[in-house]
């Protein structure tokens, strides 16, 4: 009997604790949301055709000049590695690896509030702000979602820098947190690069959308991951695994 009531309490006070960081979750992607859009608006209205436009757009058309096919094929697999299909694969693949690797679902968690919640704020700001795209030639096909602000570069941050987090937080092998942290600065640098390249997006607009994402993740770190700092990935033990065992 005391065991079922320690168990019923445990899960409700789980419930509360995760109808609060929920709450918490919504009310930061809406303040959030008003941010970039606020910016996205100033671009779009007191800022367009302007000199700052001018030269937001001058970045592109210099890239544009000197573009070749060695650096067309490269940009054209940097960008995959941010397209929405490697984006969810990657992340649905972390996001079941990391329940059995660890024997708990914060971590995973974490990685599916930081993926959902920049996704839904990219898209209705990108709806809701319409940039157009760089006066050059675009070596992709443009999507139907506003020059405002870079998805590509949003997801990329979000992603990469989000796994990394995940490995600081549980590994103890520096050699992994170490590769995780130089994939997550490396790889959105060389999407953020790829996509003003490819002209697709201003330079505003993959500013706009790295700082979408770390605000994201630091929020989402804050409310998911901060507070809890276990370290069972390699020998250790997860949330809510039984103590160990002492000899007799």
């Amino acid at each position: 009997m005391t065991n079922s009531m320690a168990l019923r309490d445990t899960r409700r006070g789980a419930l509360a604790e995760s109808r609060s960081a929920l709450m918490r979750l919504v009310i930061a992607a809406v303040v959030l949301f008003a941010a970039v859009s606020s910016v996205g608006y100033l671009l779009t209205h007191p800022l367009r055709d302007t000199a700052f436009e001018r030269w937001d757009g001058s970045v592109n058309e210099q890239l544009a000049r000197h573009r070749n096919a060695s650096l067309n094929t490269a940009t054209h697999w940097l960008t995959y590695t941010a397209e929405t299909l490697t984006v969810v694969a990657i992340g649905a693949l972390f996001f079941i690896a990391l329940r059995l690797l660890l024997g708990r679902w914060r971590e995973s968690m974490f990685l599916a509030a930081a993926l959902a919640g920049e996704v839904l704020i990219f898209v209705v700001t990108s709806l809701l702000i319409d940039r157009h795209r760089p006066p050059v030639p675009h070596l992709d096909s443009a999507p139907p979602t506003s020059s405002f602000p870079s998805g590509h570069t949003a997801a990329a941050v979000t992603l990469y820098v989000a796994l990394a987090v995940i490995a600081v937080h549980a590994s103890r092998r520096s050699w992994l947190r170490t590769l995780s942290v130089l994939v997550a600065v490396a790889v959105p640098v060389g999407v953020a690069a790829a996509r003003l390249y490819r002209g697709m997006h201003f330079p505003t607009d993959v500013l706009g959308g790295a700082t979408l994402a770390v605000a994201w993740l630091a929020i989402t770190w804050a409310v998911v991951l901060r507070g809890h700092d276990a370290r069972p990935l390699e020998g250790g033990r997860g949330e809510g695994a039984p103590p160990p065992t002492r000899a007799a």
